[in-house]
Parts: structure tokens; C-alpha cells; sequence
């Protein structure tokens, strides 16, 4: 029942992606582009999600626990630093200048474009190098010796 119901929630979301239309580069640089020819018409699209959402998460938490058992796991970290916020400039640089993001991307990946494939490719090789570099940069973090008891 996990995997239908997960399956049938990214079937919903891309269906979204697809109508909303960010999954063309085109009208999301348009939506970004203020000075020019500026299109308004995802600013709707991104109210609406943030009012589902708002809902969808106080009707889960009103529960207590997820619909299909198990947990809520949740993020631990709440602070904003500098790792954050040099991820979400990238984001918002990548965003600007090809008009992608993950998800539009995965789910424009069904339309064969080349440029598609070149900026998933992109992405996911970009994901592999940033953990092999977190992963070599954890070791040369200081370690807390234990308190003396």
C-alpha cells in the first residue's frame, strides 16, 4: 500500500508540475524575468501549493502519526549557515539561468528534449561531487573529545 500510495502521490505532483507548466523553461524564466516579459501566472501556481500544503500538513499532524504507519521523520537541523545558504543560492542561480528545477526537470525528462537530459545529467553529477565532498570534508571537522566523568 506504501509504494502504491507513494506512486500515486508523485503521479499527482508531476501531473501538477506538467499543468502549471514548470516543467517549460520558457515560462519559468518569463515568471522570473520582472523587467521583461514578465509572466505572473506561476505566482497562482505557487500560492495554491502553499495553501495544500498548509492544509495537508495540519490535517497529518493533526493524527499524530502518518497515515501508513511508521513515523514522521522530520529535519533535526533549524539552522540557518553558511552550507544552507550557499545551496540555496546555487538552487536559485541554476533556477535563473536554465529555468529548471529537480522535479520540473525529472518530469520534463518524459518530453526527450536534449537540453533536458544535459541539465538532469548536469544535476545529478553536480549531487554525486557534493557528497564525495561532504564525505571527505567530514573527516577534517574537529572531533569533540568525551567529558572526563
Amino acid at each position: 500500500m506504501r509504494v502504491l500510495s507513494t506512486f500515486l502521490s508523485g503521479l499527482i505532483f508531476g501531473f501538477g508540475l506538467i499543468v502549471s507548466g514548470l516543467i517549460n523553461p520558457a515560462k519559468v524564466l518569463n515568471f522570473l524575468d520582472l523587467g521583461g516579459a514578465w509572466d505572473p501566472s506561476l505566482a497562482i501556481t505557487m500560492a495554491v501549493a502553499v495553501a495544500v500544503t498548509g492544509v495537508g500538513y495540519r490535517l497529518a499532524f493533526a493524527k499524530g502519526t502518518p497515515i501508513l504507519g511508521g513515523t514522521f521523520q522530520l529535519p533535526a537541523a533549524s539552522a540557518i549557515d553558511a552550507r544552507l545558504l550557499a545551496g540555496a543560492a546555487l538552487f536559485g542561480i541554476g533556477w535563473g539561468l536554465v529555468g529548471y528545477c529537480p522535479g520540473p526537470a525529472i518530469a520534463a525528462l518524459s518530453l526527450g528534449a536534449g537540453s533536458t537530459v544535459a541539465f538532469v545529467a548536469a544535476m545529478l553529477a553536480g549531487m554525486a561531487l557534493a557528497r564525495q565532498v561532504m564525505a571527505a570534508t567530514a573527516g577534517l571537522k574537529p572531533t569533540r573529545k568525551p567529558a572526563k566523568s
